[in-house]
């Protein structure tokens, strides 16, 4: 299958910045979507921005101007820059990734994987 591993994560504080890196691996064909969510305690998972395999990105309004999600499509890694971060900001983010792999006899199979995780914490 598809294994996302999410790296970057830590503590910052506010106004600092962190960048996300998240790398898909295993028998990919094709990556399509690429995302990151984040989920914070006693919360449910959100999206915090997507981007296509042709480049077209979208944001939550939460963090519009402050994140740039982009992506090395030659490597399956999706990036998260993560600019003038806030207290609300800390959470789990989580990789997100779908497309599709190569199956038993060279069948094509379609995938929709996530990663563990890698907590952000911003301190005030």
């Amino acid at each position: 299958q598809v294994r996302l591993v999410e790296s970057g994560g830590g503590l910052v504080q506010a106004g600092g910045s962190l960048r996300l890196s998240c790398a898909a691996s295993g028998s990919i064909f094709k990556v399509n979507a690429m995302g990151w969510y984040r989920q914070a305690p006693g919360k449910q998972r959100e999206l915090v921005a997507g981007i296509t395999s042709g480049g077209s990105t979208n944001y939550a309004d939460f963090v519009k101007g402050r994140f740039t999600i982009s992506r090395d499509s030659a490597k399956n890694t999706v990036y998260l820059q993560m600019n003038n971060l806030k207290p609300e900001d800390t959470a789990v983010y989580y990789c997100n990734a779908d497309g599709a792999i190569i199956g038993d006899w060279g069948l094509i199979n379609v995938f929709s994987s996530w990663g563990l995780g890698t907590q952000v914490t911003v301190s005030s």
